[in-house]
C-alpha cells in the first residue's frame, strides 16, 4: 500500500487519516491530546532543537533546512524512522505537524525520505 499523508494537527481529524503520527519535537500549543487522536508521537524524527531553531521556519533557509534535516536523519537514523517505513507498507500513515507554514515544513521533507527508503 505504502501510503504517507501529511496533514497539520490543527486541522480537523478525518476517518481516512489512517494511522496518526505526530513528527514534532515539542507537543504543539491549544490542543489537548482528546483533541489531536494520536496514535504515535514520535519526537525522535523531529529535526534537532538545534536545527529547529536554526531554520525557524523562513522560506529561504528552506532548502539548506531540508539537506541538513536528511543528513539529520541518516545520521541518527532512529528506530522511529524502521517503524514509520513498517507501518507505511501495510496502513495509511498520516504525519502530523504544527507549523504555519504549510509547505516549508520538516513533514513534507520526511515524507519524501520516508517514501524514498520504501522504493529501496
Amino acid at each position: 500500500m505504502n501510503m504517507f499523508k501529511v496533514k497539520r494537527i490543527y486541522d480537523e481529524y478525518s476517518d481516512d487519516d489512517g494511522i496518526r503520527i505526530l513528527v514534532d519535537r515539542l507537543w504543539p500549543r491549544g490542543i489537548s491530546k482528546e483533541t489531536a487522536k494520536l496514535d504515535y508521537w514520535f519526537k525522535n524524527v523531529a529535526p534537532s532543537t538545534e536545527l529547529r531553531k536554526w531554520f525557524h521556519h523562513e522560506p529561504e533557509k528552506f532548502q539548506e533546512f531540508t539537506l541538513k534535516y536528511r543528513n539529520e536523519l541518516n545520521e541518527h537514523n532512529p528506530i522511529e524512522i524502521q517503524q514509520l517505513i513498517e507501518l507505511g507498507k501495510e496502513h495509511v500513515v498520516t504525519l502530523l505537524y504544527s507549523a504555519k507554514d504549510e509547505e516549508h515544513n520538516q513533514a513534507f521533507v520526511l515524507i519524501d525520505y520516508l517514501q524514498e527508503k520504501l522504493k529501496n
